[in-house]
């Protein structure tokens, strides 16, 4: 699914080399929220239509369901009128029924799978949207004080008449600010990102238990449904 391909391609981007790699920094930024904005709007679409599938499918394999046992019914009618075949023709019926309701109950089961997973990967859409977003502010924020020291800087070389010694002094004092901030910004990335996998387990964790209760609720659903 080309969906699932782009959202994959955004849960693994990594934001500090996105932004060493862009001629401008913080345009790069505003668009990769946008473009995860926009797949978190198409996965929760995705959702609602999958949720709304397997209530079509339950539907279609009660539907099945109910009608082997009218039926079985009137096959039950027909023996005890004496009737045998047409009691052999209502079983028919019968056994065409269950095997529709069976195979709808396999789609759902399938279905149930499906929307489990598009519900995780808009979960960890959503969290790593929020993510970015924050990491986003902090360095579009660092980006433009940047260029006001700059022109601060520039300003008052103009005004000032420094020695070669402060200069020098300065430019280090910048260069040491500046790798402080690096530092911190990566420290901050690896932070969110262990984060993100320790979600990531958890959420795989969970999903799996709640595939394994459901596929549990429908196997005894139909297992009552058969005849004794």
């Amino acid at each position: 699914m080309a969906l699932m391909e782009r959202v994959a391609t955004l849960l693994r981007a990594n934001v500090n080399d996105l932004i060493d790699r862009a001629e401008d920094p913080e345009k790069m930024l505003k668009q990769l929220v946008l473009d995860m904005e926009n797949q978190l709007l198409q996965v929760k679409t995705q959702v609602a239509i999958a949720i709304a599938d397997h209530h079509l499918l339950e539907k279609k394999a009660n539907e099945q369901q109910d009608a082997a046992a009218g039926w079985r019914r009137k096959a039950e009618l027909a023996v005890g009128k004496g009737e045998d075949e047409l009691a052999r023709l209502a079983l028919e019926r019968v056994l065409s029924h269950e095997q529709m309701a069976e195979g709808f109950t396999h789609q759902v089961s399938e279905q149930t799978s499906e929307s489990e997973a598009l519900r995780t990967t808009y979960a960890k859409l959503q969290g790593k949207l929020k993510e970015t977003q924050a990491q986003c502010e902090m360095l579009i924020a660092e980006h433009r004080r940047a260029r006001m020291v700059a022109k601060a800087n520039a300003a008052q070389g103009k005004t000032e008449q420094v020695s070669a010694s402060e200069g020098r002094s300065s430019t280090l004092a910048r260069f040491k600010a500046q790798l402080e901030n690096v530092e911190s910004t990566n420290h901050a990335g690896k932070a969110m990102l262990a984060a993100e996998s320790l979600e990531d387990k958890f959420a795989v964790l969970e999903r799996d238990e709640k595939v394994e209760r459901l596929l549990d609720e429908l196997k005894q659903k139909q297992a009552r449904l058969l005849p004794s």
